[in-house]
């Protein structure tokens, strides 16, 4: 079930149909893990198609699918999660596996559609998001979709041999001091 719909990509679910050879490439790609914390440990095909089927389950988070509508291409995952119900606050965190879709603005696209679902329909009035200093495209993407920089957490990363700082980013509904 497509969930937002934008000009060039759309989220919905994702499936345990969605954790292929492909999906399994981009969790184990050096290169397209760099700023996860997943990219510690070795994922197999079964660990993948358990933490899908985790998130599934999870009322605290919505895992979704980043899809290309031209192609109808599954291209990475946007998660909105962990879930404060109380507060209505949450962390957005994504991944764009395919690397011919670097750079090409898709990542912004998905946070513009994730934001919107997160304030219209899950009722949350602030999200938050966080990148390692040196992922300057994901900070970036974050930034053109509205976010703004809250804050430093210096040499909060192991990165490369070395610490570096995380970047703090965030946006409040409009209307949340009424809500």
């Amino acid at each position: 079930m497509t969930l937002a719909t934008g000009e060039r990509v759309y989220l919905r679910e994702v499936r345990p149909s969605d954790v292929t050879d492909t999906y399994y490439r981009w969790m184990n790609t050096p290169e397209i893990t760099q700023y996860l914390e997943s990219r510690f440990r070795p994922l197999s095909i079964e660990a993948l198609r358990e933490y899908v089927a985790g998130r599934a389950a999870d009322s605290s988070s919505v895992f979704l699918a980043i899809a290309l509508r031209d192609a109808d291409r599954h291209i990475g995952n946007i998660k909105i999660g962990s879930i404060d119900w109380i507060h209505r606050v949450a962390d957005v965190g994504l991944l764009i596996g395919e690397k011919d879709c670097w750079g090409k603005g898709y990542a912004t696209e998905a946070i513009q559609l994730v934001t919107k679902y997160a304030f219209g329909v899950l009722n949350l009035r602030r999200l938050t998001a966080g990148a390692y200093e040196p992922n300057i495209g994901s900070i970036r993407a974050f930034e053109r979709a509205g976010y703004s920089r809250e804050g430093t957490r210096r040499h909060h990363y192991f990165y490369e041999g070395r610490y570096v700082d995380g970047v703090l980013l965030g946006i409040v509904r409009q209307d949340s001091e009424n809500a």
